[in-house]
């Protein structure tokens, strides 16, 4: 038996730990049904066989989750891209990954499919406890999965001890060169297109530090990532969640994180491409260390927006929208009549999933600026503008 830590409420399971869990889920009566979508051309009990036949967390990865997210990028993803892998080929010892977050799944899996492609280690990988808490058997799914339970919806008090856990826990594991880990740069995905990193985040990273500003930061090998959807996943629900916050506080149904995992994985995502950026410097880090109490924070927010922003690669969807939003044609040699139409044409079919009750013109409106806000965000960019003003 493994020796018990501080850490054992939130790590991964380790091997052993995986090996078990993951047969208690052979059993489950669902996996035959998803056997047969994740994996049409095996017999219906693949996936079951499987699940009690791994001995390990890496075998797990091989022989099931790589295959199961390259068939689902298969069956829903048009054209699939990536590049800045060398950024991480270049890193001597462990990084953390701080990667926008669009899906609640496929951000991170489809990172492990690139790192799996090129023969790297696989990260650990923070995930809310929302997500941990829908059922043992999701629960033992995920951690299963090398996912670090990262804690919600508590007090206060019990937010800043679970926060210092888990920045003790980040900082051990990659200083330690026990593994990498991906962390999305703001709580909850993006609902409105626009990415930027929560300062709370980046204070909840230092916690842990015993140096300086400079050496804690630096330590930890920071590598922005930028995933970018020609078709958003959830994208209504994203709008409609929106909407209704602009009246009321918006409260969760009951299984909705996991409805918007299984819409995120069937759901067509047209072209997606994969964008590692450079690591933060240490003359950036260094520079910061030279600012007054908040302001250090912000300085390496902007460092990990900049390479977001700057890596987030626009589709048609993303231009035309902008023009529909703007009322322009300043992007117009980006996209065709038909594209336009086809958009339309898909925004309507849309909104029509959510109720009627709903402003439609309101609802349209937040929907195009979810694909419009992408490209405002790299004028920002460009022109030194704040990319959200908070």
């Amino acid at each position: 038996m493994a020796e018990s830590t501080e850490f054992d409420s939130i790590c991964p399971y380790n091997d052993a730990e995986a090996v078990d869990a993951l047969n208690k889920v052979a059993n489950h009566p669902a996996v035959l049904a998803i056997s047969g979508y994740l994996f049409p051309d095996e017999p219906v009990t693949f996936l079951r066989n499987a699940l009690k036949s791994v001995h390990s967390i890496d075998e797990f990865q091989e022989i099931v989750m790589n295959r199961a997210v390259n068939t689902c990028m298969e069956q829903t993803v048009h054209n699939f891209s990536y590049d800045g892998i060398n950024n991480l080929k270049n890193i001597q010892g462990k990084y953390l990954l701080m990667s926008n977050h669009r899906d609640i799944i496929l951000d991170p899996a489809i990172t492990q499919v690139v790192l799996f492609r090129n023969a790297m280690p696989l990260t650990e990988i923070c995930v809310g406890d929302n997500l941990i808490k829908q059922s043992q058997t999701v629960e033992r799914l995920l951690r299963s999965n090398r996912m670090i339970k990262v804690i919600r919806g508590i007090s206060a008090r019990e937010l800043y001890l679970s926060s210092q856990l888990l920045s003790r826990y980040i900082r051990s594991t990659i200083t330690s060169g026990k593994s990498s880990i991906w962390l999305a740069q703001r709580q909850g995905r993006t609902k409105d297109g626009i990415d930027t990193t929560e300062q709370g985040l980046l204070k909840m990273l230092d916690m842990s530090g015993t140096g300086t500003f400079q050496e804690n930061f630096g330590e930890l090998n920071i590598v922005p990532l930028s995933i970018s959807y020609e078709l958003e996943p959830c994208d209504v629900r994203k709008a409609r969640e929106i909407l209704i916050s602009r009246t009321q506080k918006y409260v969760k149904s009951r299984n909705e994180d996991m409805h918007s995992i299984a819409i995120g994985i069937r759901q067509k995502k047209g072209n997606v491409h994969l964008n590692i950026g450079q690591p933060l410097t240490p003359d950036e880090i260094e520079v910061a260390s030279r600012c007054d109490k908040n302001d250090r924070y912000q300085m390496i927010r902007y460092a990990v927006d900049k390479r977001v922003i700057s890596g987030y690669h626009l589709w048609k969807t993303n231009y035309l929208a902008y023009d529909l939003v703007t009322g322009t044609t300043k992007y117009a040699d980006h996209y065709s009549k038909e594209d336009v139409e086809r958009f339309e044409h898909y925004t309507e079919h849309q909104l029509d999933k959510v109720e009627r009750r709903l402003d439609r013109d309101e609802l349209r409106k937040i929907f195009r600026d979810i694909y419009a806000n992408p490209v405002k965000s790299k004028e920002r960019l460009v022109s030194g503008e704040p990319f959200r003003t908070e």
